[in-house]
């Protein structure tokens, strides 16, 4: 148990939630530099036609070194439309959907005007419906990297490859036509499993 260091992320993946579970405390970081193409502003679901990046645009003020506690979401297109629609579309054949649709749903009728203040209350939403108790807290500074095992601020990423016995199977809508695909975003397991997800970090 202990204290966790993670980054922002949106509907974050399973390993992003399995970390969190061994954990006290949530610490999660204000004062880094703004990675694209990063679970910070996007998340991966499974549809009918097979793996789909939901993505969240941003303005960045200081272009790449923004840091993220300054990072805007632009609504200059109807991203939390297109959001919903598509996993609305993907999910309403799920077990569970209709159970936690209502909650979810608001997040894509309400603005906020900070992309890790929508994160963080998206994720307090999603921790309560896996009946997941962490106490979440923000960096005051950058910290330098480390090799800490609690840092997992950039062993996080859709960018690198995941170990597949890490992440025991469970029931997906649409794995008789794609496969079983692991780390999803946490819906993907809350909307498959229900209130029995939490379970599955103890696998």
């Amino acid at each position: 148990m202990g204290e966790i260091l993670l980054s922002t992320a949106y509907l974050p993946p399973v390993s992003y939630i399995a970390a969190i579970h061994h954990s006290d405390i949530l610490k999660i970081e204000k004062y880094e530099n703004y990675i694209k193409q990063s679970y910070r502003n996007r998340c991966n679901i499974m549809t009918s036609n097979g793996l789909l990046s939901l993505s969240i645009p941003v303005n960045k003020v200081d272009g790449n070194h923004t840091l993220l506690k300054d990072i805007r979401i632009s609504y200059l297109s109807n991203w939390q439309m297109n959001h919903w629609r598509a996993i609305e579309s993907a999910y309403n054949k799920s077990p569970f959907f209709l159970y936690y649709r209502d909650d979810l749903e608001r997040f894509y009728k309400h603005s906020y005007e900070f992309l890790i203040d929508y994160n963080t209350d998206l994720l307090n939403l999603l921790l309560k419906k896996l009946n997941i108790s962490v106490d979440i807290e923000y960096s005051e500074a950058f910290s330098p990297i480390s090799n800490d095992e609690n840092d997992y601020r950039y062993r996080i990423s859709p960018k690198l490859d995941i170990d597949l016995n890490n992440f025991p199977h469970y029931y997906q809508v649409f794995e008789a036509k794609h496969g079983f695909i692991p780390d999803l975003s946490i819906i993907d397991l809350l909307f498959n499993e229900g209130p029995q997800a939490k379970n599955y970090f103890l696998k």
